[in-house]
């Protein structure tokens, strides 16, 4: 279980626990995170004593903060919307349709691909000190992994217009007022309330939850998923994209035109 070389993985009273484990990069997803993952849910998904899967990030700071830029900011459109397809069915679109439950146990910044795995988790649990947005605006790019479509769908288009437009971040409290996460706990209870939150899952029947997770799902259409795929691509063709992963790599601000 634990042969991954990002991850943690631990299996306590039939729920399956998922550490990302990258603290030097935040927890920053990068490819091989993401198959690591992909390959962790499907064995935690496919054991049948598994009940429940808890998804959190190593350390105190971060959950994820996001994807790895340096990974993909030379990337042509093709290659972008290639990487959003990929993402999507190797994890964030894998999550979400787990028959088995997925609490994410956000317990520091989840920005981003981080945001956008929590927005995939079936429930978000999150430590007073967490801090959550999508900055990809910032960056010249979209959200490509899902988010624009899951944060509207969660807490409604006009505050997931606001959130992504500005690209900033908002604490737990405010998190927990828009719906985004049910439950804010201190950072040294956030793994005892996922635990115990997972535990009550557990006293319901896995068949019937795995119904209702396919049921709470079909409500939703996925052609805006199509959309955002080819639109996060279309963004890598623009002088903004260059020029705002040119400045978060060298950590400055970035100077796009009209700004």
């Amino acid at each position: 279980m634990n042969n991954y070389n990002n991850l943690q993985i631990d299996v306590k009273d039939n729920i399956g626990l998922i550490i990302i484990n990258r603290p030097k990069q935040l927890n920053a997803l990068n490819k091989e995170t993401i198959e690591e993952l992909n390959k962790a849910f499907n064995a935690l998904n496919d054991d049948k004593n598994i009940r429940v899967i808890i998804v959190t990030g190593s350390g105190t700071k971060a959950f994820v903060a996001g994807a790895d830029i340096k990974e993909f900011m030379h990337f042509n459109a093709q290659q972008g919307q290639e990487l959003a397809a990929t993402g999507q069915e190797l994890l964030f679109d894998l999550v979400e349709n787990l028959d088995t439950p997925v609490i994410a146990a956000i317990n520091g910044f989840a920005l981003g691909g981080g945001l956008e795995l929590a927005l995939a988790s079936h429930i978000r649990i999150a430590s007073e000190q967490a801090k959550m947005g999508l900055p990809e605006v910032s960056l010249g790019v979209i959200p490509g992994y899902g988010g624009t479509q899951r944060l509207a769908q969660i807490i409604g288009k006009g505050r997931a217009m606001d959130l992504i437009l500005s690209a900033e971040m908002i604490d737990a409290t405010t998190a927990l007022t828009y719906g985004l996460v049910t439950e804010v706990a201190p950072a040294e209870n956030l793994m005892e309330t996922a635990f115990k939150k997972a535990k009550k899952l557990m006293r319901n029947s896995p068949q019937a939850q795995a119904l209702a997770i396919k049921a709470v799902n079909a409500a939703y259409p996925k052609a805006g998923f199509a959309i955002e795929k080819e639109l996060f691509g279309q963004a890598f063709t623009t002088a903004d994209f260059k020029e705002g992963t040119t400045a978060f790599v060298e950590r400055r601000k970035p100077n796009f035109e009209g700004a």
